[in-house]
């Protein structure tokens, strides 16, 4: 009965305007034929102009997310943890000690500057997947090589958009660490996934293995002069340090160089013997992904060098350090992720804020005597340095190097180059 109105008025045009009107007769009449949709359309033969779920991210606790997906596709597991970082996103997901994790980015905005050639902390992506809430339709940086799906599809890492973050993150902190199964594939029924999730575990795992350098290697490339910051000049020869790959970033190789620093670095099985035939003037055992203690062959090659030339421990290195040195691990229940860690400096009472990325820690109170906490995480008081002056060693949990983060842990590196200088100096 409306359309019928409606073409009636149509047709009769004077109906549509007041009478008193000049010259209504010159309107021309058309008629509009309203048709409603009949039932023998076909569904989905249009593609619609939006992307829909696509994706699940199923976690062991039974609680099934759906997401829109982008970068690689399939079906990967992983534990989830969550970083707070507001910026650094391709750094984060270039970390090799994010192997065999998904990472859930608390900051909702994610790929609006792209990613660059420059910003990538090792020679590939070693995280399981990267979740997060709204993904950038645009990019807008002068340094933009290509977007960040692009990125991940051709590295075959998954990643999934439009979930609830938030919700996620407060279960992760209520709950702990999870494992998760994120898949695009709509074969797998949600019990297939949730009971691949439960019968995976990242604990006691070797993941470090998977992220070292096969062979040793020289390394040159100091902090590009665009980014330099607290730069130190030495006279006389550079020390040479041997770094341990255990899953080392990059810019800690650039920042060791650009404080004068010869570097050899070999992989997480290098034998301690090898090393000290070099007569390094110090050894750094660099951050890395996983479980300390899954890697004994690690904690025995610290134990041989130790007492023997000054060493310093970052992320994993410390953790391995304090094993090395008779004492405990533990599994933190979500473990520190962000740029944002307030830690005191024990010595000088000076607070810094620093990069984080570990999911265990040192039990301060198993250390022996003589091994001194350093630093404290003022967030929960767990230890995140250490340091035993009789035998030239220091430590820190978190990362000095600010890739992505800020620049306030940079002086470690000096202190390193003062122990390594002290011990040559008294030889």
């Amino acid at each position: 009965m409306a359309s019928a109105a409606m073409e009636l008025a149509l047709r009769n045009p004077s109906t549509l305007f007041n009478p008193k009107s000049p010259k209504p007769s010159k309107l021309r009449a058309f008629t509009l034929r309203c048709s409603p949709a009949t039932s023998t359309a076909v569904p989905d033969l249009a593609e619609k102009p939006w992307k829909t779920s696509d994706a699940r991210l199923v976690l062991e606790d039974g609680s099934i997310w759906k997401a829109k997906s982008f970068g690689a596709s399939g079906t990967q597991v992983g534990e989830v943890v969550f970083n707070t970082s507001l910026t650094g996103y391709q750094e984060i997901i270039t970390d090799p000690s994010y192997a065999g994790q998904f990472v859930l980015m608390t900051n909702p905005h994610i790929g609006n500057t792209g990613v660059n050639f420059d910003d990538e902390e090792s020679r590939k992506c070693f995280l399981a997947g990267l979740v997060i809430r709204s993904l950038s339709i645009s990019t807008s940086n002068w340094r933009c090589a290509e977007t960040i799906g692009d990125y991940l599809a051709e590295r075959n890492i998954m990643g999934i958009y439009d979930v609830d973050t938030r919700a996620i993150t407060r279960r992760l902190r209520q709950d702990g660490s999870l494992i998760g199964v994120l898949s695009t594939e709509q074969t797998k029924s949600d019990e297939e996934l949730l009971e691949m999730s439960r019968s995976w575990d990242i604990v006691g795992v070797d993941l470090i293995s998977g992220v070292s350098c096969k062979a040793p290697h020289e390394w040159v490339d100091k902090t590009h002069s665009e980014w330099a910051f607290n730069s130190s000049k030495r006279d006389g020869d550079a020390f040479h340090v041997v770094a341990y790959d255990f899953g080392i970033k990059h810019n800690i190789l650039r920042r060791l160089a650009s404080y004068g620093c010869k570097i050899t670095v070999v992989p997480s099985t290098w034998p301690a013997s090898e090393t000290l035939k070099m007569k390094p003037d110090g050894v750094l055992f660099s951050n890395g992904p996983g479980d300390p203690s899954a890697v004994p062959y690690a904690v025995e090659t610290v134990k041989e060098i130790l007492g023997k030339v000054p060493v310093f421990g970052i992320c994993m290195g410390h953790q391995l350090l304090g094993l090395a040195l008779g004492g405990k691990t533990f599994k933190m229940k979500f473990g520190h992720h962000g740029g944002n860690h307030p830690v005191r400096n024990l010595h000088t009472g000076d607070v810094e804020i620093s990069a984080q990325n570990h999911n265990y820690a040192v039990e301060a109170a198993s250390l022996p005597k003589g091994v001194e906490v350093t630093h404290v995480n003022l967030n929960d008081g767990s230890c995140a340095g250490l340091a035993y002056p009789a035998r030239n060693i220091m430590s820190i949990q978190y990362h000095p190097e600010a890739s992505p983060g800020p620049h306030d842990s940079d002086y470690v590196f000096s202190e390193f180059i003062e122990l390594m200088k002290k011990v040559k100096v008294n030889a």
